[in-house]
């Protein structure tokens, strides 16, 4: 999607600068006044035909006249031509000669938001990547805060901030979520969709950050799974496929984890797509609480050994200890075999795996498996593998359910035909 933006900035730049003055030597009753040899230098820049020797002559000529009445005009023609060659340094460079004296100049400030940004998201120091971003959102507030320059009107005031706010926002909400500050990242994507909904439906940086703005309310103190569900369904609803596998599994999780299943889903896929925000009068039914939950499961379930994995993760986590103590009394000491489980670490004597669709969602493990011998040949974490242990113990904050006598289950190996030649 980043491609997306690159060419609307593009686009950007290049509709402010078509409306752009082309001076020439005028006459002494009014416009800008030029010497014969300034006049050749800055002819010969526009006379140019390719985009670098347009740069070249251009910054010749304002080498020769750092003085030029005309030297905004020629930066702005820098910094689009730079950006169109697709040198990101000479671009930067441009941007910043141009806010030297020019403060407030959308097109610079946007290009500086948008390369310096792509630049921080690529460091892997949390330190360096926190300090790169605090940059950008420096450059995005001051874009956010720019004054209309003289002698443009308010309706192409209004144009130019309508396209380049929503990356600023963006970059304020980038730098909100690395600091963990959800309320805020909340604030200026809800901020950034609602003043660019046309770009929600289709591949843009706002649709990517509608997807945002579902994690946004998912990694709040506590989460806000209704919201997280909503926008996680808006934004797979229009993302190009290929980006749908990564928001259809956060989209679905969020709406059981706050109505209890997946039933009623497709009532907020149809109405996530065509409202941007939850309308009035759309509900979902929250799920029972806990207790209730657990309270129908022991009273309904003759056989607790019976109980599906998922159910008995949940007793033993959100259960009373005598409620707890009652399920796992019922598996202890069984083998299981659990299937398709996600390795999240391992050591010859201990592999430890994520079974609930929650641990698999968070990466973390609530299995501890120790290994009846030490194992040769360790799996990486991210496998799926089919391990079998014996209930031993488990602990319920944070739960974690251990596992005696465990050793992993190998594909069974595929039958070998022989086959014999047959002699006369």
């Amino acid at each position: 999607m980043k491609k997306v933006v690159l060419a609307s900035l593009l686009a950007v730049a290049g509709a402010a600068l078509s409306a752009s003055p082309t001076y020439a030597q005028q006459s002494s009753s009014g416009g800008i006044q030029m010497s014969q040899a300034e006049y050749a230098a800055y002819n010969k820049a526009n006379t140019e035909t390719t985009a670098a020797g347009k740069v070249a002559a251009y910054e010749a000529y304002l080498k020769a006249y750092p003085k030029s009445a005309v030297k905004l005009d020629v930066l702005n023609q820098i910094l689009f031509l730079d950006s169109q060659l697709g040198d990101q340094a000479a671009t930067l460079n441009a941007a910043d000669q141009l806010l030297a004296v020019d403060p407030n100049n959308l097109r610079a400030l946007t290009f500086e938001v948008y390369y310096r940004r792509a630049d921080a998201d690529k460091l892997t120091d949390p330190a360096a990547k926190q300090a790169a971003l605090d940059k950008v959102a420096t450059y995005a507030q001051e874009g956010l805060n720019a004054k209309k320059p003289d002698g443009m009107s308010d309706a192409d005031f209004a144009t130019l901030k309508s396209k380049t706010d929503p990356t600023f926002l963006s970059a304020l909400a980038d730098d909100d979520m690395a600091k963990k500050d959800n309320a805020d990242a909340i604030k200026v994507l809800t901020q950034e969709i609602n003043g660019d909904a046309d770009n929600t439906t289709k591949p843009s940086q706002t649709l990517q950050d509608v997807y945002i703005l579902a994690q946004a309310y998912y990694t709040e103190t506590p989460p806000d799974y209704l919201n997280c569900a909503w926008y996680a369904t808006r934004a797979a609803a229009y993302a190009p496929a290929a980006y749908k596998t990564t928001i259809e599994p956060l989209a679905e999780y969020c709406y059981k984890k706050f109505h209890g299943g997946i039933d009623g889903y497709t009532d907020m896929q149809t109405a996530a797509q065509a409202n941007l925000n939850p309308p009035a009068g759309f509900k979902v039914t929250p799920a029972p609480k806990p207790e209730d939950v657990i309270t129908n499961l022991i009273n309904t379930t003759p056989d607790l050994a019976t109980l599906a994995i998922s159910d008995r993760e949940f007793v033993l986590q959100y259960g009373t200890p005598s409620d707890a103590e009652k399920v796992f009394d019922a598996v202890k000491g069984k083998e299981v075999q659990l299937p398709g489980v996600t390795v999240i670490s391992a050591t010859p004597d201990a592999i430890q795996v994520a079974v609930s669709d929650d641990a698999v969602q968070n990466k973390t493990a609530d299995f501890t498996f120790n290994m009846k011998t030490p194992l040769k040949t360790l799996p990486s974490v991210g496998d799926t593998i089919t391990i079998n242990g014996t209930y031993d113990s488990y602990t319920q904050k944070p739960l974690m359910i251990t596992m005696s006598n465990s050793y992993i289950q190998l594909p069974k190996p595929k039958p070998v035909h022989h086959y014999h030649r047959r002699t006369n």
